[in-house]
């Protein structure tokens, strides 16, 4: 990917302005699950050690614009903040209208979706955000795939853009998983809907050798190829879609399942395909499956998940999951992990630092593997054509 890289760029007495992606899930004005923050760290902390004046912006939620809510507030990531950097991070909630002064320390602008035109990428709230910097740092991948103010807009008027080390790390990792990989590559995608990760899916039957489905997806191409899936999840409107994309002859479905009947809660039973019972829920593998799975990514050279393969929040049908995670994470093949359900997954597995790489991003993940293009690499690869032409 053609682009100009924080660590290229002269920081020392610039203003930088880092877009970061620091939403996080927060529960009584506690952080729950710091991932995202933690990525983040180190361009702050190159910026800062270069001898920039740090702005750090992002989103929380999806508050309604114009309207302050405290829970939507990055005061928690303020705090935090100035917990992981040793310094104290303010969190400045007036800015439109510029920075009066600037502080020895990083500073934090409040939640940018509070801002009137921030997703509608007004042109003249990116004109503000990009006055009040020498210099833009892209590292939000989580939001790359959203033509927003603060993500797209400001970019079009900043003398300088640039990646972070956390957008640049993304997209390396990716390229290296989608475009050459080390076969046989193996993709596993969970969730629960076919239609929203169609393009995925279609994609992947492009470059990978296999592709394991689960979730309400293997539902839809479990009907799809003539068995009952009993009271089940499943996209009826994906049918005629989910036969076509078996016809790569790469999509494997499970031979069996763990269900519950949908009267009779936890009245659990593992059943083959062809036997489930109408007034049963498919909920996750079951145990033929996960053998033959762990048969497939013992062989595997380079891996992709996203999405969990069952219900893994209640610990009856939390095993397929599970063993994915544990098989990754044990595995000498190239691994790249993502979207939230997926890390959330894999934090509860214990296994964060053993696959090698997480992804931060959900919507942008999936729309990069479909698509390989981002609004976000857009604007960067527009800044390298006129860097490199000057």
């Amino acid at each position: 990917m053609e682009v100009i890289k924080i660590s290229e760029v002269s920081l020392k007495n610039k203003v930088v302005l880092i877009r970061s992606d620091l939403n996080v899930p927060i529960e009584n004005k506690k952080i729950v699950s710091d991932i995202r923050i933690i990525k983040s760290l180190k361009t702050i902390k190159f910026a800062l050690k270069s001898g920039a004046n740090v702005i750090i912006a992002s989103h929380l939620g999806r508050p309604i614009e114009g309207k302050y809510e405290s829970k939507y507030s990055l005061e928690p990531v303020a705090r935090y903040l100035s917990d992981k950097l040793n310094r104290n991070v303010p969190l400045i909630k007036n800015y439109l209208n510029g920075i009066k002064h600037f502080y020895d320390n990083p500073i934090l602008l409040e939640n940018v979706r509070f801002n009137i035109g921030e997703k509608e990428n007004d042109k003249r709230l990116s004109k503000i955000y990009s006055s009040l910097c020498d210099i833009y740092v892209i590292d939000s991948f989580g939001s790359a795939h959203r033509k927003h103010s603060s993500t797209f807009g400001i970019g079009k008027f900043s003398s300088i853009v640039c990646a972070g080390f956390l957008f640049y790390n993304e997209i390396k990792s990716l390229e290296k998983i989608l475009e050459n990989p080390k076969r046989p590559m193996i993709a596993i995608i969970g969730g629960s809907k076919v239609s929203t990760k169609l393009s995925v899916l279609d994609s992947l039957t492009r470059i990978a050798d296999k592709i394991i489905v689960g979730g309400g997806i293997a539902n839809t191409f479990i009907l799809s190829c003539g068995y009952n899936i009993g009271n089940s999840l499943y996209e009826k409107s994906m049918i005629e879609k989910s036969k076509n994309l078996l016809k790569s002859n790469k999509i494997l479905i499970p031979i069996d399942v763990k269900t519950e009947n949908h009267r009779k809660y936890n009245r659990i039973t593992e059943r083959l395909i062809n036997e489930v019972r109408n007034d049963e829920i498919i909920l996750d593998f079951g145990g033929k499956t996960i053998q033959k799975i762990e048969k497939i990514l013992k062989s595997a050279k380079t891996i992709l998940w996203n999405g969990p393969v069952g219900m893994f929040e209640r610990k009856e049908f939390k095993k397929g999951t599970e063993k994915i995670a544990k098989l990754i994470s044990e595995s000498d093949a190239f691994s790249v992990a993502g979207g939230g359900d997926t890390i959330s997954a894999v934090n509860l597995f214990g296994l964060h630092d053993k696959i090698s790489y997480i992804s931060t991003g959900g919507g942008a993940f999936m729309k990069f593997v479909s698509d390989r293009e981002l609004p976000s690499m857009k604007i960067l690869r527009e800044f390298f054509k006129k860097y490199k032409n000057n």
